[in-house]
């Protein structure tokens, strides 16, 4: 089993990534979420990793945090919800936005992930909700202080005159795009332009 890689980039876009380790370059598919983490090419990375066997493949999967693919294990661990479906959860969504939305069993942000309809939706929050509870996601993609400067700019957003669902999706998307470290003016300006 692959668990950890060491090595240097060599290659990196959003479908995919390749690092040399030893003279051996392993190809990676990864989140969004983790691209985002990753220097530039020929800069020395360390990935946490799953390799998923297939039938007809082996297919190994990169991660910037231990946390982010326990996520990515514990999506997987779902009948129905194949690496694919865990691959496009985790980048629609910032890992830390998918664990308070399956926390708060928010059904309509689950379902702005495209391949999740209401009842896979509903599968994640019931088989996921307790064992997320208990998981610390400080180190996944912002966590709490994104999630606060989150509400903020909706909050603001909607003392502006959108609605609380245009407000969020409008966050969520600018937060998808431009990651989850930015301010709340900076959200509020963004969403804004996305809302027109």
């Amino acid at each position: 089993m692959i668990a950890e890689l060491t090595g240097k980039l060599l290659r990196k876009s959003p479908a995919g990534l390749v690092v040399d380790v030893g003279g051996v370059g392993f190809e990676l598919l990864a989140p969004v979420s983790t691209f985002r983490m990753l220097p530039e090419a020929g800069s020395d990375v360390h990935l946490y990793t799953h390799l998923h066997v297939k039938d007809d493949a082996l297919q190994l999967f990169g991660f910037a945090t231990p946390e982010e693919r326990a996520l990515f294990l514990e999506l997987t661990s779902i009948s129905g919800i194949g690496p694919k479906l865990g691959l496009a959860v985790l980048s629609g969504l910032a890992p830390d936005v998918f664990h308070s939305a399956v926390v708060g069993e928010d059904l309509a942000l689950l379902t702005s992930v495209s391949g999740i309809g209401k009842k896979t939706a509903q599968r994640i929050i019931v088989e996921l909700k307790d064992r997320l509870s208990g998981m610390d996601v400080a180190s996944i993609g912002g966590a709490e202080p994104a999630r606060e400067r989150a509400g903020d700019a909706v909050l603001a957003l909607v003392a502006l005159g959108m609605t609380g669902g245009a407000a969020r999706e409008a966050v969520l998307r600018v937060q998808r795009e431009s990651g989850c470290d930015l301010c709340v003016e900076d959200l509020i300006m963004r969403a804004l332009r996305k809302g027109r």
